[in-house]
């Protein structure tokens, strides 16, 4: 289809997982081109019988590489052609049938047809040893259904070593009886295709998997390429890792920060092809488990030439695997994980939290060039980061930082129950790490604490399934309101027929209001008339009427609104 100044537009079916190579081809049309110029010829009342034999001719030879019902037509009308014969429909049949020897073709190209939860995902992130063994978890899992998570996401579930074991607080030594972190993965109960004993069995696991999914839920695994210095490989393989001068294996650092728990393999070893096709291995061993879902632990810190061999020859047979990337670094580099295989991405939406900052970022992540290839996946909290916002806003800013990556992202996860009882002690001023973080012990919590934001989690999350147009991140667009302390911004289908306004109060501590300036013709509202907005949170209705209108937000009550016209 030509859409003018050299600019054309095609379009094919894709209805198949998986990834489709295509190309462009450009050819010399004469008859469209001549076409054209009859036209021309014939405004300006010009003799044009030659140029209709010259057509003819034209016709002629397309009919000779034409088949069918097609070359018939062209024939006939190569041999009675009038000026009134000649219109659209007949220019492109011919065109369909135009001289190509000399057509030039440009480079294949990809696009990949990803699983509906790549685009559309909702993550509930837990450590399973806080609720005890793969059997005692199976209890949890309708209420994390009825909370309305789509995915659970599991830290690693391996076997944990006990060489430089971390202790409470990330602690150089652990007391005994501490569990260490799940990151140091390896020890002589297995490695990465081992569960925790104490966990249970990879049976018990299996039936883990098989139960979230009756009642709707993928899970997820961690993909840490990481080792304790007990696990097997180290022993069998010191090949795959780098060795000290001293002849010790060289750790994870991530100055001043020291992990002795943790070796990092060497990548850059003469023996990589026996390295990469161990580490598929261990996702080929999950997937046969169940999961299809698995969240990469620092891809950036690894070559990208693995990830894009590795992501594509997994998916050549498991078309609906999803992965996430988590790369907190140059979003640049963020950028080419997702070009690479990356089905979502984490992000900087933590680190956002003023008016200013959340605009300019989504913009940047939904408007420009960057949706194209770039899922982000929107987390207010994870077991390594508490930010300020949370420590010192309270239930409050809990509520709307929910609220912004429910609705500013398709895709978006909490770490609960943490986040859902709103823990928000940091380790020490200053710190962006929780006071007693779960990653380096067991928590034992009320989950039926009274002031829990569970309802609250499930009204948003039933809100982001009944309306189609937060299951997408297109047509997010950002509105004026005179305040700096509430951001606004809408989502909506294609067609209009579904249309969400948000509202938040960045404000934690204090009521903020101001009048809203809605392009309401553009969200399809008819000016001419009044009309309704309900808040999809609460059930209040609002008379409004034209694009301005009155917003008051009350940290102590709801902090935000979800609107929809009624």
């Amino acid at each position: 289809e030509a859409l003018g100044n050299d600019h054309w537009r095609a379009q094919f079916p894709v209805d198949k997982l998986g990834q489709y190579i295509y190309t462009i081809t450009a050819w010399i049309d004469p008859f469209r081109t001549w076409y054209q110029d009859l036209l021309t010829r014939i405004r300006a009342d010009q003799d044009v019988t030659v140029d209709l034999q010259i057509g003819a001719e034209m016709l002629k030879a397309a009919s000779e590489r034409a088949m069918g019902a097609d070359a018939r037509k062209l024939q006939h009308a190569a041999r009675h052609l009038r000026i009134e014969d000649v219109d659209d429909r007949l220019a492109a049949l011919a065109s369909r049938y135009a001289e190509r020897s000399r057509a030039s073709h440009y480079r294949e190209l990809r696009v990949t047809v990803d699983p509906i939860r790549a685009r559309f995902s909702t993550w509930y992130e837990m450590f399973p040893r806080s609720c005890g063994t793969f059997k005692d978890c199976e209890r949890i899992i309708p209420e994390v259904a009825e909370m309305g998570f789509d995915v659970l996401y599991f830290p690693p579930i391996h076997p944990i070593g006990r060489t430089h074991r971390k202790g409470k607080n990330n602690s150089r030594e652990a007391e005994p009886g501490e569990p260490g972190s799940p990151w140091a993965i390896g020890s002589k109960e297995g490695g990465h295709k081992a569960v925790h004993p104490e966990l249970g069995t990879l049976d018990d696991f299996r039936r883990f998997v098989a139960a979230a999914k009756s009642l709707g839920l993928e899970v997820a695994l961690d993909l840490a390429y990481q080792c304790s210095p007990d696990h097997s490989y180290v022993r069998e393989h010191p090949e795959w890792f780098r060795w000290r001068p001293d002849g010790t294996v060289q750790y994870a650092e991530n100055p001043p920060k020291k992990y002795e728990d943790i070796y990092p393999f060497e990548f850059e070893t003469p023996h990589w092809r026996s390295l990469w096709e161990e580490l598929k291995s261990i996702v080929e061993f999950w997937i046969d488990q169940g999961v299809r879902i698995f969240r990469v632990d620092n891809p950036h810190t690894k070559p990208f030439d693995f990830w894009e061999w590795m992501i594509r020859d997994l998916k050549k047979k498991h078309p609906d695997l999803i992965f996430l990337s988590e790369a907190f670094t140059r979003p640049n580099i963020m950028y080419h994980l997702a070009k690479l295989g990356f089905n979502q991405s984490y992000t900087y939406f933590t680190w956002r939290n003023t008016k200013h900052e959340l605009t300019e970022y989504f913009t940047e992540l939904t408007r420009t060039e960057v949706a194209e290839f770039f899922r982000p996946n929107l987390w207010p909290n994870t077991p390594d980061i508490l930010h300020e916002y949370l420590q010192r806003g309270g239930r409050p800013a809990f509520m709307a930082r929910l609220v912004l990556a429910a609705t500013l992202g398709a895709n978006y996860g909490v770490y609960g129950p943490a986040y859902e009882l709103c823990e928000n002690v940091p380790r020490e001023a200053g710190s962006e790490e929780y006071l007693n973080s779960e990653k380096y012990e067991i928590k034992q919590r009320n989950l039926d604490d009274p002031s829990s934001l569970r309802p609250f989690i499930s009204r948003v999350n039933a809100i982001r399934r009944e309306n189609p147009a937060l299951q997408s991140n297109a047509h997010l667009q950002f509105h004026a309101i005179n305040n700096d302390q509430i951001i606004c911004y809408s989502k909506r289908t294609a067609d209009k027929r579904n249309v969400i306004v948000t509202f938040v109060n960045l404000d934690s501590l204090w009521t903020q209001s101001g009048y809203v300036e809605l392009p309401v013709e553009e969200l399809g509202i008819d000016v001419r008339h009044p009309y309704r907005m309900v808040d999809l949170l609460t059930g209040v209705r609002f008379m409004w009427q034209g694009s301005r209108n009155y917003v008051e937000l009350r940290p102590s009550e709801v902090p935000v609104h979800i609107l929809r016209k009624e």
